[in-house]
């Protein structure tokens, strides 16, 4: 039988990184439940697993919105490729559905040009939802900096909305 979605899904969206991974719950049109960054240490994908799985517990999503790794050319490393895998197995063993947007899809969604940059896409995402997520938004990166680990809030919520807008 086929599971019927509610009009307003709860929706989980999951950004990995060399860290371990952002999160973002959406509930209805544009309540954001919860939202972070989980870090993992030593092996990295199981970790991230685990911990996935416990926020899937604890939020019962309907959806789970992932980058598509899959996609040629490749931009992410073969942990994070197989990571996705590994999340994808996991949501379908806890029956939730999955959707999978590519970084290009994304980019034609919030961008009239599809060429904003990671930055510009985190300051969209804090003008939507400014009371939660304003003060988390990190400064621009300099060419000397590494990543601000705050930035894969910003990549899961963008990939949650992708199923609003």
């Amino acid at each position: 039988m086929k599971k019927l979605l509610p009009k307003y899904p709860r929706i989980l969206g999951i950004a990995p990184s060399t860290r371990g991974f952002g999160f973002a719950i959406l509930e209805g049109l544009d309540t954001l439940v919860d939202w972070g960054v989980k870090s993992a240490e030593g092996d990295k994908n199981n970790q991230s697993l685990a911990k996935v799985e416990e926020l899937i517990v604890r939020y019962q999503p309907d959806v789970m919105v992932l980058q598509d790794t899959s996609t040629k050319p490749f931009r992410r490393s073969a942990r994070i490729r197989k990571l996705g895998k590994r999340l994808i197995a996991l949501a379908t063993r806890r029956k939730v559905s999955v959707a999978l947007f590519s970084r290009e899809q994304v980019r034609q969604v919030f961008f009239a040009d599809a060429q904003g940059t990671k930055q510009a896409l985190a300051e969209i995402v804090a003008k939507r939802f400014p009371e939660e997520l304003g003060s988390r938004l990190p400064p621009k990166r300099r060419a000397w900096m590494s990543e601000d680990s705050r930035m894969d809030i910003f990549d899961a919520v963008a990939l949650v909305l992708m199923l609003r807008l």
